[in-house]
């Protein structure tokens, strides 16, 4: 964490807290193993109300709303445990991590929590309750960003024009949203005044370096907190205890637990069974596609078109690239396109085992590397590949905004100026098969290619060419036999 700098706090402008007296308990009372004296209830004749049948409800919800509120500026006027922070945007799910985290900020740094969620395609009902359970947890504002169209046209489709593959299979679903989702926590923490952001990113993964190499590069000066690195809770095991504790609502239960991440791009899996790589992923847990087995016994064609490395259009429909994605997934879905399960090495040194849907990804990246061939030489698909490799290198450990990165896309737009044209594809049960391609740029000549006899390619030239081609082996050969 960076060092941490003094600054008044100040009330959050959008939502108010909707606290009750139970919430006020849990933002002053336990945290985690950590005892902290509570303030005594209020009785009613304290308040100053009557307790008479007649007493106005609407006074007495008034004035325990008033006690709540002096609670809780109470708990940010003078810092928290581990020092004073004015206000923290938080990378926001409403899952189990984040949901625990709100109070937790609160109760260590004295301050405001602003819940950051960011759309990108993972799904309406991800997004549903999230600003109840934002207020539930004790953030005051909760900012919603819808960054679906910025994610696939700004991060996915330059990983796609470089043929950015990590470890031979992972498409780097979750390594690109990362920078997008980050970049806009910047941009929130200026618009509302936040001197700090946080994630829930665990110490043992990927995504820690990530979000805070995109907050150094931005926004230098941002303190950044990690409460995972910080806290005594030591699993997801703890979490759920001390969310149940708190009476803190989260989607998951001690008998089955994925961590799952999902956008437009791809659904992650990991953790329960799929922590032993000798374990086959269980049927129900694919939420993206079918099984092979249970796709459609009949083969589906899809003709995708791309312009300068980049898909512009599925079926001759021009898509925004948000939608053509969305409908690739859908058609790839359905066919049981996309599936990956590997063992990968992370970025901070240990072995992880993974499963991935990418449907329309998968689709799109068979699309683009066979347009490739029509129209790239030997010598620029080779440099090209081999520079993919770093690439998605970069991608993976976070180094988005990295100049290196930048300067290697901008080779892969450049070269790539003339991959244009369509390529058709057959889907059937798992496979994705090319069967045709086109390209006005293609330097592919039949009258060249042909074992017909033609006037450009004489083939009594390959004899010289394969004598010079040959001469180093050949001159090696003459020094060990003696010759």
């Amino acid at each position: 964490m960076t060092q941490l700098k003094a600054s008044p706090a100040s009330a959050c402008s959008s939502l108010a807290i909707a606290p009750s007296f139970h919430h006020a308990s849990i933002t002053t009372g336990h945290l985690l193993r950590h005892q902290f004296s509570k303030a005594k209830p209020l009785s009613l004749k304290e308040l100053g109300l009557k307790t008479s049948v007649g007493a106005n409800k609407l006074q007495v919800i008034k004035a325990a709303a008033r006690i709540d509120t002096e609670v809780v500026s109470e708990t940010t006027k003078g810092g928290g445990l581990r020092g004073k922070l004015n206000k923290v945007v938080l990378a926001y799910s409403g899952g189990l991590d984040t949901s625990v985290i709100v109070p937790w900020l609160r109760e260590n740094y004295g301050c405001e929590v602003v819940c950051f969620t960011a759309d990108v395609g993972q799904g309406i009902k991800e997004l549903d309750g999230l600003e109840a359970k934002a207020k539930a947890s004790g953030a005051c504002q909760l900012v919603v960003k819808d960054l679906k169209e910025e994610f696939v046209r700004e991060y996915i489709f330059p990983c796609l024009r470089a043929g950015a593959v990590y470890e031979r299979k992972y498409l780097l679903g979750t390594s690109m949203a990362r920078p997008v989702i980050a970049k806009a926590m910047v941009d929130v923490a200026k618009e509302v005044g936040a001197d700090a952001v946080s994630h829930g990113c665990t110490g043992k993964g990927n995504d820690q370096v990530r979000f805070e190499l995109t907050f150094f590069a931005l926004n230098p000066k941002l303190n950044v907190v990690a409460p995972w690195r910080e806290w005594d809770i030591t699993g997801r095991e703890d979490a759920i205890e001390y969310a149940k504790k708190h009476n803190i609502p989260v989607p998951v239960t001690k008998k089955s637990i994925y961590s799952r991440d999902r956008n437009l791009w791809h659904l992650s899996h990991e953790g329960d069974i799929l922590e032993d790589p000798a374990n086959e992923p269980k049927k129900d847990m694919y939420m993206m596609s079918v099984d092979a087995e249970d796709a459609p016994d009949e083969a589906e064609y899809v003709e995708i078109e791309i312009e300068s490395g980049l898909p512009v259009s599925v079926n001759g429909k021009r898509l925004s690239p948000a939608t053509l994605l969305t409908e690739l997934n859908e058609i790839g879905g359905r066919h049981g396109i996309g599936r990956i399960d590997m063992v990968e090495n992370r970025l901070v040194g240990m072995k992880s085992r993974g499963v991935y849907e990418t449907p329309g990804g998968t689709i799109l990246f068979a699309a683009a590397r066979e347009l490739e061939f029509l129209t790239l030489d030997r010598e620029t698909i080779q440099v090209k590949d081999s520079l993919a490799l770093k690439y998605a290198e970069l991608v993976y450990a976070g180094r988005w905004f990295d100049p290196l990165r930048e300067s290697m896309d901008a080779f892969m737009q450049k070269i790539t100026e003339t991959t244009t044209g369509s390529v058709t594809l057959k889907l059937y049960k798992g496979s994705v098969t090319v069967t045709s391609r086109k390209s006005p740029f293609s330097l592919y000549r039949q009258d060249i290619s042909s074992f017909e006899s033609g006037q450009i390619y004489d083939q009594a030239d390959a004899a010289g060419f394969i004598r010079l081609y040959g001469l180093p082996m050949r001159v090696r050969a003459m020094l060990e036999q003696g010759i």
